[in-house]
């Protein structure tokens, strides 16, 4: 799953992961319908990408989606930004101004880092849910809206709920489908894959032509931690591809913040073992691939069907992969 483009549907993501293949099938189902989701993952999982997907792919695709983080606002800026407010409801308020869910009509409001909205934001929002209705700040007139809401956190809103810090009706309100997103670490099945394309749209961004990853470079990329998921990937390949003065992207152009970069683990050091055995001049992404099979197949003490299921792939195409190999 990339973090472009907005016009994706549901229906052109695809994944070899068995997580991410549940949170697409449940993806699915839920722009079939209108019921409020929420989207549980890590930062930069790509939680706005999937909630734009499944707009785009549900009956309100015609209609707008509307995207906000509602944590770090004071009250007053966070009840204007999503519920409008009239023209001198406050120093400054020199007009009136329609907020996100007067917006989002007949579309879809996306409320990111739902888990650290105020209390006061958190009864407003219930009462959106429950009766479609709200008021602009400085007004006493009921305006209508039919938004569907689609909400996320990294957070679990049931233990903030117990915490006290979370409305137990809202969560129920909000609670119609969650769908969790797999952190990259527990994908990195789809590393390659996601490399590659990421590398295709930075260089084509940039004006490069940049045709292979050297070797030493994509080992460096896929024992890394990925903290930062798919946001991180994605500015760590833009920035080597701005590094890279070539046709190949180097070791010396992949960068990490220093406190990110990949620790000298033994585990480390045998990845790098299993992917010493190559022609030291063969830079092309699909024998990257190739050697991660074998790596993991090497690791799965060549037992095939657990190797297939660590790699997210079935025990044909792995065959397939390990013939090739036998006939290199």
């Amino acid at each position: 799953m990339q973090l472009r483009p907005t016009s994706l549907k549901v229906e052109d993501l695809r994944t070899t992961n068995a997580g991410m293949t549940r949170c697409i099938s449940l993806a699915k189902l839920a722009a079939k319908s209108d019921v409020p989701i929420v989207l549980l993952g890590e930062t930069g999982t790509g939680k706005t990408l999937l909630a734009q997907a499944i707009h785009n792919s549900s009956a309100r695709a015609a209609g707008p989606f509307i995207s906000f983080n509602t944590s770090a606002m004071s009250d007053t800026l966070l009840e204007s930004q999503l519920f409008g407010h009239e023209k001198g409801a406050f120093t400054g308020a020199q007009q009136a101004v329609k907020g996100k869910f007067e917006l989002a009509n007949a579309g879809t409001i996306f409320l990111d880092e739902i888990s650290d909205m105020s209390p006061l934001a958190q009864v407003k929002v219930l009462r959106v849910l429950e009766y479609g209705e709200f008021e602009r700040l400085g007004s006493e007139r009921m305006l209508k809206t039919d938004a569907r809401i689609i909400c996320a956190t990294n957070a679990s809103l049931r233990e903030r709920v117990r915490q006290g810090k979370f409305r137990e009706d809202l969560y129920h309100r909000l609670n119609g489908l969650t769908i969790l997103i797999p952190a990259l670490r527990d994908r990195r099945e789809e590393l390659p894959g996601l490399i590659a394309n990421e590398l295709k749209m930075s260089a084509l961004s940039l004006g490069k032509k940049i045709t292979a990853i050297h070797p030493a470079a994509m080992d460096r990329l896929l024992v890394h931690d990925w903290r930062g998921n798919l946001r991180e990937l994605s500015h760590t390949v833009r920035t080597m591809t701005l590094f890279c003065d070539g046709d190949v992207i180097m070791p010396e152009h992949v960068h990490f913040p220093p406190d990110l970069e990949p620790p000298q683990t033994s585990a480390n050091s045998s990845e790098k073992s299993a992917h010493s055995d190559h022609d030291g001049g063969d830079f092309l992404l699909a024998s990257a691939v190739k050697r991660h099979v074998q790596f993991v197949y090497k690791q799965a003490n060549q037992n095939q069907r657990r190797a297939a299921k660590l790699l997210g792939i079935s025990r044909a195409t792995l065959s397939r992969h390990l013939r090739e190999l036998n006939h290199k």
